[in-house]
């Protein structure tokens, strides 16, 4: 896969760990290696000339002054040239080791610019360069010439950021998947280092379900009444909600289900995370988290634009942020399911109409959702009715009318059945359980039950009251959420309006789905610190922390003849497995579904075959309504 592999060297530790790198690359596929190194001898001649005037005066005489030149301009160039020579021995020395072919480059110039028109006029395949040069200081995030030179190359370089020796090296390659050909090439690139290095394999997709949330919210107090009425706000959020929390999160799935086929086919076991929110936010924290060894980015993303952005932005912040090997790739690959349905799928007039009014942010991830459904279901003509079935699955509770009752009439049984129970959930990561009293410790992250905090309509309301009383606010037409007054106080204290959007959206959000009728400070600072960050607070965020108690609500006793709540106890690989279902509410109405099969069978112990039979019923009734929807469509 790699045949030439190319290394700038200037003795740093980063340069250094970048041959050491390339030399253990080179060895597993018998790469070429070259080393260049670039000197500023014309650089050093026209420093020399602008200080001669700070000269002493007995070598201000013509000849003594150009006798100085020559002197000089000898030193520096045979100097330069032995450094040079010594910087490249190193390289050299290494790969002789190793049994691979070496060659040296000397040249003088502009650093970045003659890597740059090196690596223009040359046949590498990966350039391995460190992040940061002789030049860094303490804060520096990525070098000047590294910066240029992955601007303006458009080959697989790799970033080394990290300047321990190799061998103490510890982590993961993570790829990050987005349905682009540059992240699936990544993927390969992925596949192929971790079989050299023995290194484990993991992919991360994000999608973000609170970007429209945030920009409906901050645009509804600005329209006119009847710009409002156009616009028809309430029913604009309803479609974001129902594209973006399934439509979006099914797309994104299915990119790291591809992805890992194409592992697997290639022997390698590729461990998968669906995140939701901002992008490089969540994998720049996933990657502070889980501490990769390597991180690979596509240059540019799914929505970008290759003929007018050099680097997409989501990469180039990682670029600066990761804490972690970044490697970069131009190259493009598509999945033969992809390349099958562009070749051999053609669409109506009508249906690229359709194509046309769907939003440029998402319209490259629907178009190949709809290519892959068509090819899926043996279609070679994507017509209207075509993009009706596959809506009827990526948006199901905007298309099917008949789900729509059904979801109805299970939302009133459950809110009827629910008005005496209370739910617990983890103050942790959020798993929530049905009744009063938590299981002995979450299935999730493992927190025990004094970590679970009781939300029922009377505690949501005492706590409010504590707080200074609800207020009802109507963030979008004809949508009310509830906050309390310390809620609301603790939200002002974000400086960025924009991020303020943001967290609110995201607040409301969780509110929304799991059904909490008030957002009290307690539910809101940890997500307002989580998503804007301690140090775009203001000064009176330090006072609501003294003020909030974060403590577990004792429960109280339950009643004689009442259940425990769940009462289920999740093996390590059922949760596993459950954790593969994209996070909130699908995998919380996944989780229940299992749950209700446990109950029928008397389990108490979830393990991974109860859970895949769980799983396998809910995709089941799925179908079935689903099924029963297209066929009422067609004509009779």
């Amino acid at each position: 896969m790699v045949k030439h592999i190319c290394v700038p060297v200037d003795n740093s530790e980063h340069s250094n760990r970048a041959i050491d790198l390339a030399v253990e690359l080179g060895r597993t596929c018998g790469a070429k290696l070259t080393g260049i190194h670039v000197y500023a001898a014309r650089l050093h001649d026209y420093r020399f000339k602008q200080m001669e005037y700070t000269l002493p005066e007995e070598y201000k005489d013509e000849q003594e002054l150009e006798r100085q030149r020559k002197i000089h301009d000898s030193l520096i160039a045979m100097g330069l040239q032995l450094i040079s020579e010594s910087y490249l021995d190193v390289m050299a020395r290494k790969a002789e080791a190793a049994g691979l072919a070496f060659e040296r480059k000397m040249i003088d110039g502009k650093h970045y610019k003659v890597l740059i028109d090196d690596c223009a006029a040359s046949d590498y395949d990966l350039v391995v360069l460190g992040a940061l040069g002789m030049g860094a200081v303490k804060d520096s995030q990525i070098g000047s010439v590294a910066e240029r030179f992955v601007r303006r190359v458009q080959k697989d370089t790799l970033i080394v950021r990290n300047a321990d020796a190799l061998r103490d090296q510890q982590g993961a390659i993570v790829v990050c998947l987005d349905g682009s050909p540059q992240s699936f090439n990544g993927l390969k690139l992925g596949i192929w280092l971790s079989k050299s290095l023995g290194r484990p394999l993991q992919a991360v997709a994000v999608y973000d379900p609170y970007l429209h949330y945030a920009m409906f919210n901050g645009i509804v107090g600005v329209l006119n009444e009847q710009a409002s009425k156009i616009f028809r706000f309430k029913e604009q959020e309803q479609l974001h909600e129902e594209i973006i929390d399934t439509g979006l999160a099914k797309i994104y799935q299915s990119h790291l289900e591809i992805g890992r086929k194409l592992a697997g086919e290639e022997g390698v076991d590729l461990a998968i995370t669906l995140l939701d929110g901002k992008c490089f936010e969540k994998i720049l924290t996933f990657a502070r988290k889980e501490q990769p060894w390597l991180l690979i980015l596509g240059r540019v993303g799914v929505h970008s634009d290759e003929n007018e952005v050099d680097l997409g932005s989501n990469t180039e912040n990682l670029l600066r942020l990761a804490p972690c090997n970044v490697l970069l790739t131009g190259g493009r690959f598509y999945p033969p399911l992809d390349v099958k349905a562009e070749e051999i799928i053609a669409w109506t007039e009508e249906a690229e109409a359709r194509m046309e009014r769907v939003p440029p942010q998402v319209k490259g991830v629907a178009r190949t959702a709809l290519l892959r459904y068509a090819i899926e279901q043996g279609h070679t003509v994507i017509t209207s009715k075509v993009i009706d079935e596959a809506m009827a699955i990526f948006m199901p509770t905007r298309m099917a009318e008949t789900m729509q009752i059904l979801a109805e009439d299970v939302a009133v049984a459950k809110l009827r059945s629910e008005q005496q129970r209370a739910t617990a959930i983890c103050s942790v990561c959020g798993y929530t359980v049905k009744g009063p009293n938590p299981v002995v410790a979450c299935p999730i992250c493992k927190a025990g039950a004094d970590r679970f905090q009781l939300i029922s309509k009377d505690v949501v309301e005492a706590i409010a009251a504590q707080e200074g009383g609800v207020e009802a606010e109507e963030s979008l037409p004809g949508v009310q959420v509830k906050w309390s007054a310390e809620a609301r106080d603790a939200l002002r204290e974000v400086t960025d309006a924009y991020l303020r959007r943001r967290a609110k959206a995201r607040i409301e959000k969780y509110a929304r789905s799991r059904k909490i009728p008030v957002i009290t400070c307690q539910l809101a600072l940890p997500m307002i610190e989580e998503t804007v960050g301690r140090e775009k607070l203001g000064a009176g965020w330090d006072t609501l922390l003294a003020k909030t108690k974060f403590e577990p609500v004792q429960a109280p006793p339950p009643s004689a003849g009442e259940g425990n709540g769940s009462g289920f106890v999740w093996t390590e690989d059922a949760t596993a497995r459950l954790n593969r279902v994209p996070a909130g509410f699908m995998r919380d109405m996944t989780r229940e579904e299992i749950e209700r099969v446990a109950s029928a069978k008397g389990a108490t112990t979830i393990d991974l075959a109860l859970c895949e039979e769980g799983i396998g019923q809910a995709r089941e009734t799925m179908n079935e309504v689903i099924a029963g929807y297209v066929s009422s469509k067609k004509p009779r």
